[in-house]
């Protein structure tokens, strides 16, 4: 199949175009001051936000109790499960195993449905925001 002269001298025109446009295209360089402190209050708010600390999200009870029998609690979901966090609180004078901080009820009920198997007494709780 040949190619007829005006075909060709267009498609010439348009990859001498594009390979000008290509060469002539500019670089940019963006230089951003940010002030120290930035870094510095990011570090901090995710911090607070793993200690559950700025989170009105939901979390899981498997135990509340004596020490002894929350510490066996959480090493055996621990052995279990992977997927969420586990952490033992203290409130006078006993102690809770909460799994997960979920920022939704959904997110909490499909990983409630999941423990249950192991752990029926489980529940979803929304705890307070610690001052």
């Amino acid at each position: 199949m040949k190619i007829s002269s005006p075909h060709k001298s267009l498609a010439i025109s348009i990859i001498i175009l594009f390979l000008y446009g290509s060469a002539m295209a500019q670089q940019a360089t963006l230089t951003v001051n940010q002030d120290a402190k930035i870094a510095t209050l990011l570090e901090l708010k995710k911090s607070l936000e793993k200690d559950n600390k700025l989170s009105d999200g939901y979390t899981i009870q498997l135990y509340y109790g004596e020490l002894t029998e929350a510490n066996y609690v959480i090493k055996k979901y621990r052995g279990s499960y992977s997927n969420w966090p586990a952490s033992i609180e203290y409130e006078t004078p006993n102690y809770k195993v909460w799994v997960g901080n979920y920022s939704t009820r959904l997110d909490a009920d499909r990983a409630l449905v999941e423990i249950q198997r192991n752990f029926p007494s489980a529940f979803i709780l929304k705890p307070e925001r610690r001052k």
